[in-house]
């Protein structure tokens, strides 16, 4: 991947993915996602990010095997539980905090691309028959979340093999 201006890191479609029993988010005192058991995916996009990245990550996240079988292993995934996905767009989770006090978002994708991305991820989730549920991109977010575990996973889409 191409390096990003001030950044010597790789950049890559990152998600921070929480198991959770219950999540929701809350814009101006108005819930405008819900879920109980499932996932909820910080998404943040980057400016390199391709349609093989969105793809490969969708994918990825639809199918990690992280939720409890009979045995008590994790050993199904999001949709063998029939679970929900509480989706939020996070640009800081491209943060780079290594120099001064003050984070950089240059790593960010701008808000138009961002948002293009986050909803195409949006719908191609829903596609693998998946219920999505959404916070609002660009708001001032309240998340509030039971972790199920816990289980937090980071996942960037410089992993997938190319």
């Amino acid at each position: 991947m191409p390096e990003t201006p001030d950044n010597d890191m790789l950049a890559a479609m990152r998600a921070c993915i929480q198991r959770v029993s219950e999540a929701r988010v809350v814009v101006e005192g108005q819930t405008t996602g819900q879920i109980a058991v499932g996932l909820l995916v910080l998404l943040g996009v980057c400016e390199s990010d391709t349609d093989d990245d969105l793809r490969w990550l969708v994918k990825k996240i639809a199918n990690l095997r992280i939720f409890a079988d009979d045995q008590g292993k994790m050993n199904r995934s999001l949709i063998e539980v029939d679970g929900a996905m509480l989706v939020v767009s996070q640009f800081t989770l491209y943060g780079d905090c290594r120099k001064g006090r003050r984070p950089s978002f240059i790593a960010a994708a701008p808000p138009e691309k961002a948002e293009r991305v986050y909803e195409q991820f949006v719908e191609q989730v829903r596609q693998q028959g998946i219920p999505v549920e959404t916070g609002r991109f660009r708001a001032d977010m309240k998340v509030t979340l039971t972790n199920d575990g816990p289980v937090t996973l980071w996942i960037d889409s410089e992993e997938m093999a190319r």
